[in-house]
Protein backbone atom coordinates (compact mmCIF):
# COMPACT_ATOMS: atom_id res chain seq x y z
CA UNK A 1 0.00 0.00 0.00
CA UNK A 2 1.47 3.31 -0.64
CA UNK A 3 1.47 6.48 0.99
CA UNK A 4 -1.32 8.41 -0.33
CA UNK A 5 -3.69 5.41 0.19
CA UNK A 6 -2.75 4.60 3.57
CA UNK A 7 -3.31 8.22 4.50
CA UNK A 8 -6.54 8.21 2.66
CA UNK A 9 -7.81 5.62 4.53
CA UNK A 10 -6.51 6.63 7.88
CA UNK A 11 -8.43 10.07 7.32
CA UNK A 12 -11.79 8.27 6.42
CA UNK A 13 -11.61 5.86 9.18
CA UNK A 14 -11.18 8.90 11.13
CA UNK A 15 -14.12 11.07 9.66
CA UNK A 16 -16.43 7.94 10.25
CA UNK A 17 -15.67 7.85 13.90
CA UNK A 18 -16.24 11.50 13.90
CA UNK A 19 -19.60 11.26 12.78
CA UNK A 20 -21.02 8.42 15.08
CA UNK A 21 -19.38 10.45 17.96
CA UNK A 22 -21.50 13.41 16.41
CA UNK A 23 -24.81 11.51 16.37
CA UNK A 24 -24.25 9.85 19.57
CA UNK A 25 -23.81 13.28 21.42
CA UNK A 26 -27.60 14.49 19.38
CA UNK A 27 -29.05 11.44 20.21
CA UNK A 28 -28.42 11.68 23.90
CA UNK A 29 -31.28 13.13 25.99
CA UNK A 30 -30.82 15.82 28.47
CA UNK A 31 -32.75 16.58 31.82
CA UNK A 32 -35.03 19.85 31.59
CA UNK A 33 -32.77 22.25 33.97
CA UNK A 34 -34.08 25.91 35.02
CA UNK A 35 -37.69 25.02 34.04
CA UNK A 36 -40.47 26.50 35.44
CA UNK A 37 -38.33 28.83 36.76
CA UNK A 38 -36.43 26.73 38.95
CA UNK A 39 -32.56 26.82 39.06
CA UNK A 40 -32.19 23.30 39.38
CA UNK A 41 -33.24 20.22 38.03
CA UNK A 42 -36.76 18.91 39.61
CA UNK A 43 -37.07 15.11 40.75
CA UNK A 44 -40.34 13.62 38.75
CA UNK A 45 -40.26 10.03 40.29
CA UNK A 46 -39.52 7.91 43.04
CA UNK A 47 -38.84 9.01 46.59
CA UNK A 48 -37.01 12.12 46.20
CA UNK A 49 -40.32 13.18 43.95
CA UNK A 50 -40.41 16.86 43.99
CA UNK A 51 -37.51 17.74 45.38
CA UNK A 52 -34.78 20.51 43.64
CA UNK A 53 -31.44 18.89 42.96
CA UNK A 54 -28.33 21.69 42.44
CA UNK A 55 -30.20 24.90 43.49
CA UNK A 56 -27.89 27.49 42.64
CA UNK A 57 -28.04 30.38 44.55
CA UNK A 58 -25.81 34.15 43.81
CA UNK A 59 -25.22 36.51 46.03
CA UNK A 60 -25.38 39.89 45.08
CA UNK A 61 -22.63 42.55 44.68
CA UNK A 62 -25.01 45.43 44.65
CA UNK A 63 -24.58 46.13 48.40
CA UNK A 64 -23.53 49.53 47.91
Amino acid sequence: MDRHSFMLKQYSEQQQRNKKIKQLWRARLEVDANANGTSGYVVKEGVNAGKILAHHNTKSTNNW
